[in-house]
């Protein structure tokens, strides 16, 4: 299946239908009156989340999502049938914006999220609602309220614990198919890749994380060279990066070091949030570097590089020093799962508490509204004591 993760579509929710204007004509009821039921509601338009989706291709082709019209009114108090609703199914991570405002409208980021893109129409109203004393036969009815009716923007950025950078040929996609189960396309020329790639790396029975491969970056991507930064917002939900560097190029000429540094920048002209995620350096390829020259080559880089948080030496396609780096992930994203779940308590219990603040303080007040109710009746009621026994002495 292709992948995109880019569309544009147009979603109409259904008209609501017109009310009746119809009177009651029976037998024995020589003056029936008004029996025009109202419109039934038109058909709404949803988007769901649902992890069983990793495209937007559907959307590709189809374009115009139209919900139900309600059904008009009838004689006989006979009500319209309402329009039947559509839901619309994307892939976990989809981010829906209105086209013309450019405001985003859901973030489809949870498994089942469901929201409402386009409202339906309410029906109108038949001539049994403008009865009165004085118009006993009313002939006035009103139309349904016609749906919203939206243009939106679908973009796609794919869940991933960890993203995976680097030039074409680096060994990303390598580097994926040894610690998980993924099967990307691999091949000795650059752009392999040529869409987004996930992998599930388990560590044990109860702990795994989720990886990203992109097709690589190049410099002047920013400029639109290679593929460009079209694929870079898929790490954007990542908690770290891994990049990777070709510690043995084939061209004698090409400068790893140099190379590290273009991607660098080019994921700084991108977003500087991204830019300032954490990241982790990974020289690949170690096993065509001869076993004596290996600690040499990796210290000249590392010294030209420049300093750097933490660095694993790794040659994906035999596996050798990939454990130590899923495991040393592993732990990492433990400890950010736990972080972000500390913020996310703290954040509810500091909501918790002021809205129990609020509260106390609106019984608080409420108490003294009460006890001044309280005081003032009693001083009524003393100042009319005192005024009946002032009466009573005249």
């Amino acid at each position: 299946m292709k992948f995109f993760d880019e569309a544009r579509i147009e979603v109409l929710a259904g008209d609501g239908g017109n009310g009746a204007a119809t009177f009651r004509r029976e037998k024995f009821i020589p003056m029936g009156g008004p029996s025009g039921g109202d419109g039934g509601k038109g058909g709404s338009v949803y988007a769901v989340a649902d992890r069983n989706l990793n495209t937007l291709i559907d959307f590709r082709y189809t374009r115009t999502h139209c919900a139900e019209r309600g059904e008009n009114g009838s004689n006989k108090d006979c009500y319209g049938r309402g329009g039947k609703d559509i839901t619309l199914r994307m892939p976990v991570g989809t981010l829906i914006y209105d086209e013309e405002s450019g405001v985003l409208i859901a973030d489809l980021n949870k498994d089942g999220k469901k929201t409402l893109l386009a409202q339906g129409g309410r029906g109108g109203l038949g001539n049994i609602h403008f009865k009165s004393s004085t118009n006993r036969a009313p002939k006035k009815r009103t139309l349904g309220q016609p749906g919203e009716r939206f243009s939106l923007k679908l973009e796609l950025k794919v869940l991933a614990d960890v993203g995976l950078l680097g030039m074409p040929n680096a060994g990303k996609s390598t580097f994926i198919r040894a610690v998980s189960a993924a099967k990307p396309k691999v091949g000795d020329y650059p752009f392999t890749t040529l869409h987004p790639n996930l992998g599930v790396v388990r560590t044990s029975e109860n702990r795994s994380f989720v990886i990203a491969d992109i097709p690589g970056l190049i410099e002047g991507a920013a400029e639109g060279a290679g593929l460009g930064h079209r694929f870079l917002r898929h790490l954007q939900r990542t908690h770290v990066l891994l990049h990777l560097v070709d510690l043995a190029p084939f061209d004698p000429e090409v400068d790893p070091v140099r190379e590290a540094h273009a991607i660098i920048e080019e994921l700084r002209k991108y977003d500087e949030a991204l830019y300032n995620k954490p990241r982790w350096l990974i020289l690949n390829k170690l096993d065509l570097i001869p076993e004596e020259e290996r600690a040499q080559r990796v210290a000249d880089f590392l010294t030209a590089y420049g300093p750097t948080n933490r660095h694993f030496e790794i040659a994906a396609i035999s596996g050798e020093g990939c454990k130590p780096l899923i495991f040393a992930l592993q732990d990492f994203l433990d400890a950010e799962r736990t972080r972000r779940q500390a913020e996310e308590d703290a954040q509810a219990q500091a909501e918790a508490e002021a809205e129990a603040a609020r509260i106390r303080a609106w019984e608080a007040q409420s108490a003294e509204q009460e006890a001044a109710e309280l005081a003032r009746a009693a001083q009524a009621e003393a100042d009319e004591e005192e005024q009946s026994e002032e009466d009573a002495e005249k």
